[in-house]
């Protein structure tokens, strides 16, 4: 497995925090930046990542901002990328069985470093269960690329 790798200023800690523990584990990654603390806009590099996992270079992605929020926005902006912010385990493991997630994204000012090893353990760990939930994931992928202005009947 190899994990496509980001965060701006506010998760770069937290991003050093979890490469450490990826070469530990023996998991490949690469990691597309920030390389410092220097502010940096989240969008360009949650673009990077999540690019390369939309191209197929990466099976998964982990992308850290302050929050997650604005990384995993962005993020899911490509068709077929689906990021899920996590901040507990429960939500690790749904996004992974249930949503199929190709993507975890962190907010470095909302968890701790050892909270956030576990929720990248348990999302990287995680199968997607199928069944029910493949239909359910059908029908988001259905939506890209769509402009829809009104309920779905």
């Amino acid at each position: 497995m190899k994990i496509a790798l980001a965060s701006d200023h506010a998760g770069f800690l937290l991003k050093e925090h979890i490469k450490k523990y990826l070469e530990e584990k023996g998991i490949k990654y690469r990691d597309f930046g920030t390389d410092d603390e220097t502010p940096v806009d989240y969008p360009d590099l949650a673009l990077k990542a999540a690019s390369a996992v939309q191209k197929g270079e990466f099976k998964k992605g982990i992308i850290i901002c302050g929050t997650g929020i604005g990384v995993a926005i962005t993020a899911n902006k490509l068709k077929g990328i689906r990021a899920a912010l996590c901040c507990d385990t429960f939500s690790a493991r749904c996004a992974r069985a249930h949503n199929d997630a190709n993507i975890l994204t962190l907010g470095a000012r909302i968890i701790d470093r050892e909270l956030a090893l576990e929720i990248v353990d348990i999302f990287l760990n995680t199968a997607f269960e199928g069944g029910r939930h493949h239909r359910r994931i059908e029908k988001i992928s259905n939506l890209e690329g769509k402009n829809n202005f009104g309920p779905i009947d």
